[in-house]
């Protein structure tokens, strides 16, 4: 099997959003929304409840209408067009089965509903039994399934129909840590198989990272940021972005000159002044694990004593509540299992950490989530 390009600039668009907007009375849910996805595609809408991800994705598949904009599937204007008229399928958190009908008419239901043949039904729900790991559940009825066995069929019925966009609703939300695990894997690996243009909703930062090709990030109605994983987490646009996906440390401060920002009385180098005149009111982030803690002396760049207030253990590393002389928001830092050994870091422990000026993130004061840090 042919597999997809990665890059989405070199695939045609499966999917392309203009100016969407969503109403509900007086509050807008989408807020202009423009969004390209390329044919085989996985792409994940993530933020917190109440952003606007599952009004877009239900825009999409047209079960809730939109006000403004267009919506085209496969280079078709659908924008006023039905749910049965666009090419999807989908998968909701409920699953949605039918419990008065066995696994195999479940997954044939699209296919009766499209008069298929009797014989090439028989053929393609046995084909995709097999494809979901489910090869001897045809004649049970949902009731008889686990969770995961439910939603494997709810995911086969979305593809019986060889639909060109498969529509994810927060698919795993209600399935165990390790069940949720083990489908993400096989819901990865069906999309890479069957190269179907993907969009699924979640609000678990960690499904989007580690399945997606891009992520879409929104808040408020709107993107904030779309990207890789990789693009998102390393570079994030806003501090929105920053503080939503993954842990961040944020510092309220002044660029009081080119690459260099005061807080709390204490300068640092930056190397991310992103065009910010002096004098700007800045907030800086820091992730944990950027924080450098080997082999770090006085006279090294962006160096600070601190003491080690609390240690969280957190399995492969221990998180660190580091206080810092003059600043009352505290710094956060993670600690690999072998540093916890060689440097016998406990707590109420002076050390001398370095913020790396590479890894510092300034973003506009007054952006989401920005901590003011005083003297």
């Amino acid at each position: 099997m042919n597999i997809p390009s990665k890059d989405p600039s070199v695939r045609s668009s499966s999917l392309r959003v203009r100016g969407l907007f969503k109403r509900f009375g007086a509050f807008t849910a989408l807020h202009g929304i423009d969004l390209d996805v390329a044919s085989g595609e996985f792409v994940c809408f993530l933020g917190p409840s109440g952003c606007g991800k599952t009004t877009l994705l239900r825009a999409i598949a047209g079960l809730d209408r939109q006000d403004q904009g267009s919506i085209e599937i496969g280079g078709v204007d659908v924008s006023n067009a039905p749910p049965s008229e666009r090419d999807f399928g989908i998968v909701f958190q409920s699953y949605a089965l039918f419990p008065n009908l066995t696994v195999a008419d479940n997954i044939a239901y699209g296919l009766v509903n499209r008069r298929t043949p009797r014989a090439e039904i028989e053929t393609r729900v046995s084909s995709l039994l097999a494809l979901v790991g489910l090869p001897d559940q045809g004649k049970k009825f949902p009731i008889q399934l686990s969770g995961g066995q439910q939603q494997r069929v709810a995911l086969a019925r979305a593809l019986a129909t060889s639909p060109g966009l498969l529509l994810l609703d927060e698919p795993l939300s209600a399935l165990d840590a390790r069940v949720r695990l083990h489908l993400r894997e096989q819901i990865c690996d069906l999309q890479r198989r069957l190269g179907v243009t993907t969009i699924m909703v979640t609000h678990d930062q960690e499904e989007a990272l580690t399945m997606a090709d891009r992520i879409v990030v929104m808040n408020h109605g709107v993107i904030e940021q779309i990207g890789t994983p990789n693009e998102i987490y390393r570079r994030p646009a806003t501090a929105f972005v920053a503080d939503f996906v993954g842990k961040m440390n944020f510092f309220h401060g002044t660029l009081f000159e080119k690459g260099k920002v005061s807080f709390a009385g204490i300068n640092v180098a930056c190397d991310d002044c992103r065009g910010f005149l002096p004098g700007s009111p800045v907030s800086v982030g820091l992730r944990p694990e950027e924080v450098r803690v080997r082999n770090v002396s006085p006279d090294d760049v962006n160096a600070l004593h601190a003491e080690v207030e609390e240690l969280e253990f957190m399995g492969a590393f221990c998180r660190a509540k580091l206080g810092i002389a003059g600043v009352k928001t505290p710094l956060f830092a993670d600690f690999s299992a072998n540093l916890m050994r060689d440097l016998a870091v406990e707590r109420g422990q002076k050390i001398w950490v370095a913020l790396p000026p590479e890894a510092l993130r300034v973003f506009p004061n007054g952006e989401a989530h920005a901590q003011e840090v005083a003297a």
